[in-house]
C-alpha cells in the first residue's frame, strides 16, 4: 500500500488537467498537519487535499466536506495572504521522487506579480508542505517547522532558503539507457528479487517491483542473466506509464481492501478488484476511512488516557475495599467474645491472661478460650472487643456503600471509554469531552455563557421503514431515554456491557426484522462490537427507570427480553 512516485506522478497528471490556469477561491486548513484549496477553473470548482500526515500523507482532488477550527491555524493565514486568488500556472514532480510542486501567479505585497511555489514533501513521517517564493527561494512558511535541533541535515521555517530533500543516486524511470541499467545493477550488486526494480528506480514501490518480476516470470524468454531482455522489458512499462495509460485499481480479500496502485497488480490474481476512474477517487475511497479513524484517534488520546486513568484509580479502590469487606468477615467473633466475657465477668479478674468460657450460643456449649490483656481489668477486656467488633462493623457498611458507588462510577467510565471509541466524528468527540467536564473529571474555566448546541443522536430507518435512534454519548442516551422516547417505545441495550440506549419507534407492533436490526446497532454501538453472540435486553420505555443522584447514561429497568446478535453495523438509512 504505497503512494510511491509512479503513482504520483498519475495523480499529476489528473491535476494538470482539472487545475492548470484555475484560481484559488479559498483556503483551509481542517487539520494540523493538513490543507484544502477551493480552486474554480472552466465553471467547476475543485477542492485539492493535501496532507503531510505522518501516517497518511496524500494529494488527490477530493468531495468530501471538512469542518474546519474556528481560529485558522497560521500556515492556513501565510497560504490566503500569498494565495488568495492566485492563479496555478504549473504542476510538476521532482524526477519520479515523492515531492510535487505547484506553481502559483500571485500579487505580493507591492502589487506585482510573483510566482510562489507550493512544495508537497510525501515522504512518510518526513512528510511536510512549504511555500516557497520564486524569485529569492526563501520559504515563507511550513505547515510543520523543521529546526536544527530537530533535523541537523536539513531545515524548514519561515525566512530561510528551502532546501531539497537529499537526492537518491537510483535510475529515473523514464529517463534511462540501457548502459545506465547494466552498470548500475553491477555497481550495486543487485540481484533479481522481489525489491529489484525498486533498488534501481526512484519512485517505485517494492509492490510494484514485485509485479514487474512476476511479468517477467510468466514470460518463456526469460532468463535471470539476459539483462537486455529485462531492460527491454521494464522499459516498456515505464514507457506505457509515461504515456499516461494507467490501470487504477483497489485490491480486497474477504471485504478487507489489502493494497492499490495505478497499474493492473496480476500477482494479485486471488483478489477482488475495484476499478475507479481516476487516481484521486482511488485514493478518496482508500484512505478516506482509514485517515478518519487515525485522526479520531488521535484527537480522542487524551480523554481516553484520562478515562483508563480514573478506571485504574477505581480498580484499585475496588480491591482495598473487597479487602477491607474479607477483613470484616470475623467482626461476629469479637461480639461473641464480648458477650461470653460480660456474662462470665465475675470469675476475671485483673492480671489474667486468658479465659476459658462455655459458648453457650452454640448447641455444643464447647469451651472457647479468649485472650486477655493482663494490664487491662475485665471491664476494659470486655469493652475492648465490643470496640473491635463496632469498628469492624461500621468498616464494612462503609465498604459496601463506597464498593457500590465505585462499581457504578466503573460502569460510567467504561461507557463513556466505549462511546470515545465509537466516535465517527469531531463533533461527538468534544460533546464527550463537554461531558467530562460537567461530571467533574476534567476542569475548566467558563469563559462564555453561551452554551454549545447539542449534537444530535444517529438516526437511522429501518428495513420496515420504522424510526431507530442511537444516542452516541450518555448525554444522548438520557435524552432519548427519559425525554424523547414515548412509554411504549421500545428501548434496547447489551446485557450488562457498557454501550448505546437504542430507541425503536413503537406505532404498532414491531416487526422481527427491525427489531433484530436494532439489536445489531446497540451490539455495534457497544464495548462487545468485536465480539460474538452479544445478549441486547430490550423492554418498553415504561419499565425502563433513572436512579435519583445516577450519572449521565446510568438506568434500572425490569420485565425485559434478551436476543443474541453478532455485533455488525447493518445496511439501513441513516438521516443527518
Amino acid at each position: 500500500m504505497a503512494l510511491d512516485g509512479i503513482f504520483i506522478h498519475s495523480i499529476i497528471e489528473e491535476l494538470k488537467r482539472c487545475l492548470i490556469n484555475g484560481r484559488v477561491d479559498k483556503i483551509n486548513q481542517p487539520e494540523k498537519d493538513e490543507i484544502i484549496l477551493s480552486i474554480k477553473n472552466e465553471r467547476k470548482t475543485y477542492k485539492l487535499l493535501i496532507s503531510s500526515s505522518s501516517v497518511y500523507p496524500k494529494i488527490h482532488l477530493t468531495k468530501i466536506a471538512k469542518q474546519n477550527p474556528m481560529q485558522p491555524p497560521m500556515f492556513c493565514m501565510v497560504l490566503r495572504k500569498h494565495l488568495n486568488t492566485g492563479r496555478i500556472v504549473n504542476i510538476r514532480q521532482l524526477g519520479t521522487d515523492r515531492v510535487v510542486f505547484i506553481d502559483f501567479e500571485s500579487s505580493d505585497e507591492l502589487g506585482f506579480n510573483s510566482i510562489y511555489t507550493l512544495i508537497i514533501e510525501i515522504m512518510g513521517k518526513h512528510s511536510n508542505i512549504s511555500l516557497v517564493r520564486e524569485r529569492d527561494n526563501v520559504t515563507m512558511d511550513s505547515i510543520k517547522h523543521i529546526t536544527p535541533e530537530i533535523n541537523t541535515v536539513r531545515s524548514l521555517y519561515p525566512g530561510i532558503k528551502y532546501t531539497f530533500p537529499p537526492s537518491s543516486p537510483k535510475l529515473n524511470p523514464f529517463n534511462y539507457t540501457k548502459e545506465d541499467f547494466i552498470s548500475y545493477i553491477k555497481e550495486n550488486n543487485l540481484r533479481l528479487d522481489n525489491n529489484f526494480f525498486s533498488k534501481i528506480f526512484t519512485g517505485v514501490s517494492s509492490q510494484f517491483s514485485k509485479e514487474i518480476l512476476y511479468r517477467l516470470n510468466t514470460v518463456d524468454a526469460f532468463t535471470e542473466e539476459n539483462l537486455d531482455f529485462i531492460f527491454e522489458f521494464s522499459k516498456e512499462i515505464f514507457n506505457k506509464i509515461e504515456s499516461n495509460q494507467f490501470f487504477f485499481g483497489s485490491y480486497s480479500i474477504e471485504g478487507i481492501i489489502k493494497d492499490f496502485y495505478c497499474e493492473k497488480l496480476n500477482y494479485l490474481k486471488d483478489y477482488t478488484v475495484k476499478v475507479f476512474s481516476s487516481p484521486s477517487e482511488l485514493l478518496e475511497d482508500f484512505y478516506y476511512e482509514k485517515d478518519k479513524a487515525d485522526r479520531l484517534n488521535n484527537k480522542s488520546a487524551d480523554l481516553q488516557k484520562l478515562v483508563n486513568i480514573n478506571l485504574d484509580r477505581c480498580y484499585k479502590k475496588v480491591h482495598i475495599l473487597e479487602d477491607t469487606l474479607k477483613d470484616c468477615q470475623n467482626k461476629d467473633k469479637y461480639k461473641l467474645y464480648g458477650e461470653l466475657l460480660t456474662a462470665n465477668i465475675y470469675s476475671l479478674k485483673k492480671g489474667d491472661t486468658s479465659a476459658s468460657v462455655q459458648n453457650y450460643y452454640s448447641e455444643d456449649l464447647e469451651c472457647i478460650t479468649i485472650k486477655l490483656d493482663k494490664d487491662k481489668t475485665p471491664t476494659d477486656n470486655i469493652q475492648h472487643y465490643f470496640k473491635k467488633y463496632n469498628k469492624f462493623k461500621k468498616a464494612e457498611e462503609s465498604a459496601k456503600v463506597q464498593l457500590e458507588l465505585t462499581e457504578q462510577e466503573i460502569d460510567y467510565l467504561s461507557s463513556v471509554l466505549t462511546n470515545i471509541k465509537n466516535a465517527e466524528d469531531y463533533e461527538s468527540i468534544e460533546e464527550i469531552k463537554r461531558e467530562l467536564m460537567e461530571t467533574s473529571y476534567i476542569k475548566f474555566k467558563k469563559t462564555s455563557n453561551k452554551k454549545p448546541k447539542p449534537s444530535k443522536p444517529m438516526k437511522f430507518i429501518s428495513s420496515d421503514g420504522i424510526e431507530i435512534y442511537v444516542g452516541k454519548n450518555n448525554f444522548q442516551n438520557d435524552y432519548l431515554t427519559l425525554k424523547f422516547a414515548d412509554k411504549r417505545d421500545l428501548w434496547m441495550h447489551t446485557k450488562n456491557i457498557p454501550g448505546s440506549h437504542v430507541i425503536v419507534k413503537n406505532f404498532g407492533n414491531i416487526p422481527n426484522r427491525t427489531l433484530e436490526e436494532a439489536a445489531l446497532l446497540a451490539a455495534f454501538y457497544s464495548k462487545a462490537k468485536d465480539s460474538t453472540k452479544v445478549p441486547v435486553d430490550y423492554t418498553e420505555i415504561k419499565n425502563v427507570h433513572k436512579p435519583s443522584g445516577s450519572k449521565p447514561g446510568m438506568v434500572i429497568y425490569y420485565t425485559n427480553k434478551t436476543i443474541y446478535v453478532n455485533p455488525e453495523k447493518p445496511q439501513l438509512e441513516q438521516i443527518n
